[in-house]
């Protein structure tokens, strides 16, 4: 029997303590792994959430680690995290543009060549579907930030940690950060990746993503154009169909990591039996 397991990140805040008194205030994560939560279990996934407080690096680590224990090739492991994405310096030459990507956990950064990392522990055949409402921009000043403004004339709250607050993070934590960041195994850690992880992330690297009132933008998006599992379309179809619904400036990326596996790809969204009907890849 093919298992499904669901684990579902949303933090409304982190603990000021590890991030040099910023508390990176946010009004709809935890809605949004909520929402993803309830979207998973109505397919047959079994789901955890990690909210706010829940959700530290340690926590996060061992649930990803606990799924790739338990999951065989032809399983699918969905992770969604809503969040602020941060940056910083990339240490060990994985990254052209000098800056690692990260989620800004409760207690501390997870960078992304360790999120990469745990990918190596599934097995061959694992679908993994990585869904990301978070900005990975450290190229947009703070005044930006918080000047935009919504159609409505209200401030728009992006998912970004600050520039000087992330620098402000890092180096005065460099005993605990330096290491992760300098680690070469880490930076070649998608050579060993056996899985077929999937992304989709609720911008580019270099944009922003929007809070909101009961939905970050790409998450309220991403159930729009699910609605209530009536959409019948690939996975590309689907980011397709999200990115038709977002601003220019916010722009959904749809990227494949690990295993090739075109078959993951043309099947609808959240199908847990790998041997149901496929969809077309265009």
């Amino acid at each position: 029997m093919t298992t499904g397991i669901a684990l579902n990140i949303g933090l409304n805040s982190v603990d000021p303590n590890c991030y040099e008194g910023w508390s990176g205030p946010l009004n709809a994560c935890v809605a949004d792994a909520n929402d993803v939560a309830d979207l998973a279990q109505a397919q047959g996934f079994s789901a955890t959430k990690l909210l706010t407080k829940k959700a530290t690096r340690d926590a996060v680590l061992k649930g990803i680690a606990s799924a790739a224990q338990k999951l065989k090739s032809g399983d699918i492991f969905l992770l969604s995290y809503s969040g602020h994405g941060g940056q910083a310096p990339d240490l060990n030459g994985d990254e052209p543009d000098g800056k690692d990507e990260t989620w800004c956990l409760y207690d501390g950064q997870l960078i992304d060549d360790e999120l990469y990392s745990s990918w190596s522990a599934f097995a061959v055949g694992v679908r993994i579907l990585l869904l990301s409402d978070s900005c990975h921009s450290g190229t947009v000043s703070k005044a930006i930030h918080y000047a935009a403004k919504s159609h409505a004339g209200q401030p728009l709250v992006y998912r970004a940690m600050p520039d000087e607050v992330a620098l402000r993070v890092y180096q005065n934590n460099r005993k605990f950060y330096d290491p992760i960041l300098k680690r070469r195994d880490l930076a070649k850690a998608l050579g060993t990746v056996k899985a077929s992880v999937l992304l989709i992330s609720g911008c580019q690297d270099n944009q922003l993503s929007q809070d909101g009132t009961f939905n970050g933008l790409f998450t309220g998006t991403l159930k729009t154009v699910w609605n209530g599992g009536t959409f019948a379309g690939s996975y590309r179809r689907f980011h397709t169909a999200i990115g038709s619904k977002m601003p220019p400036d916010q722009t959904p990326k749809l990227s494949l990591v690990g295993a090739s596996n075109a078959a993951f790809i043309a099947q609808k969204p959240f199908t847990i039996n790998s041997s149901k009907k496929e969809y077309s890849l265009e």
